[in-house]
């Protein structure tokens, strides 16, 4: 008797390859929902999306860029409605924490008549080992509009633990889970952990929105520096700085903090050119 695979939306993401993984781990079929895949799923082509969610049980959903991006919650609303049509027994969306756009689409989700998991993410620790902070982290000095605000930085492997959870077990069913580390770091005690790891001194520095927002327009242009010093605005101006408790209702378990990531990814090779 075959079963139905489950599609993971942003296959080749930080969440998304860590999902498609461990769901494969466990001997359970997976489609990759991804530009490249053998049936692809592209968020700027609706037409793709039909065939990447037919017969599927279950939707794992990560919208690349980001959910404050112009236009994602219309993207997010037709891929409920196609979702629907399709027949799509659950939809499990990462959204952002302390993102009002995040949270439109959360009630899109809620709203769209299907069953569903909304995972509700912190401040990634994999930015600094495998996202846009990793070179500067090489380099010595982490730039950031945040001040000493606390973030409870969360372990994306927690992330996809909870996901998997949702996409396999049908007590989820409505849930909202706030996923975060257990302790609140400032970005200066952060660094200070990675010193420990990376093999060489990391130092934090804090700069303004307006910088931020320069050094952004150098790497991709005005207006992907608009959308991310807005998330920055947004996120990092404090409201964050509480635990959540999605861990821990959703696996019966703590979650991974600061420090056993910095160890953990170093051991994987994260910072090797540091040597």
């Amino acid at each position: 008797m075959s079963v139905s695979p489950i599609l993971v939306i942003g296959a080749t993401g930080k969440t998304g390859r860590r999902i498609a993984r461990s769901l494969e781990r466990k001997g359970l079929p997976v489609r990759h929902g991804s530009r490249n895949a053998p049936t692809p799923f592209d968020w700027d082509e609706p037409e793709t999306w039909p065939a990447a969610l037919a017969g599927v049980r279950a939707a794992y959903v990560s919208y690349f860029p980001d959910l404050a991006f112009p236009g994602a919650s219309d993207r997010i609303e037709a891929l409920t409605r196609a979702a629907a049509d399709a027949g799509v027994g659950r939809l499990v969306l990462l959204s952002g924490r302390g993102e009002p756009h995040a949270q439109h689409c959360e009630e899109i989700v809620r709203r769209s008549g299907l069953d569903y998991t909304l995972v509700r993410a912190s401040w990634f620790a994999q930015n600094f080992s495998e996202g846009y902070l990793r070179d500067p982290a090489l380099e010595g000095m982490v730039a950031l509009p945040a001040g000493e605000v606390r973030e409870p930085i969360v372990d994306v492997d927690d992330i996809a633990d909870v996901a998997v959870a949702a996409l396999t077990e049908p007590r989820h069913s409505k849930q909202l889970y706030e996923v975060t580390g257990p302790h609140l770091l400032t970005f200066t005690e952060a660094a200070a952990e990675l010193s420990k790891v990376v093999g060489h001194p990391v130092r934090y520095v804090p700069i303004t929105l307006e910088q931020f927002h320069a050094h952004m327009t150098g790497i991709g242009g005005a207006f992907i520096a608009d959308v991310f010093t807005e998330i920055c605005r947004e996120t990092l101006d404090g409201r964050n700085q509480s635990l959540g408790d999605g861990v821990q209702r959703a696996l019966g378990r703590e979650p991974r903090d600061f420090t056993a990531f910095c160890r953990a990814a170093a051991a994987a090779g994260a910072w090797a050119q540091a040597a």
